[in-house]
């Protein structure tokens, strides 16, 4: 699997109020970071960029723009760090190509088997019906 390194300049950090509980502090300090990333507007090789935009994320915008938000920290570093690895995740999942599918046939027993269940769902079904002919 190929690491393709982020560029630092292609990233904007921003520093937001994190949500949930943390007591007074919470008012206070901006811990969550908020990053967003141009997908298109990256230097990453061009069949990594449309495989993330073809990614069916709600996290990219209908621009193309990947937004993470980090606020499991009670640090502004933390999460600074926890949203680009989050970053560098998405974009290694999508590094490697995806496998493409051979077409195979189905196997003599897995056909026997198909067709042994048929006939025995159409004989409980041909229980089902009327009794006596009238």
């Amino acid at each position: 699997m190929k690491k393709f390194p982020i560029d630092a300049r292609e990233v904007e950090l921003s520093a937001i109020r994190a949500q949930g509980a943390g007591g007074q502090n919470v008012n206070k300090v901006s811990s969550a970071v908020h990053l967003r990333f141009d997908i298109a507007a990256s230097s990453l090789p061009d069949e990594i960029k449309e495989r993330l935009l073809a990614l069916s994320d709600s996290r990219i915008t209908q621009e193309g723009v990947l937004v993470l938000k980090a606020q499991q920290h009670r640090t502004q570093d933390m999460n600074r760090a926890d949203a680009l690895a989050r970053l560098q995740q998405v974009i290694d999942g999508v590094s490697n190509p995806p496998k493409t599918r051979r077409a195979t046939k189905p196997t003599y027993g897995s056909k026997q088997r198909r067709l042994e269940s048929k006939s025995q769902r159409s004989a409980t079904k041909e229980l089902r019906g009327r009794v006596g002919k009238d």
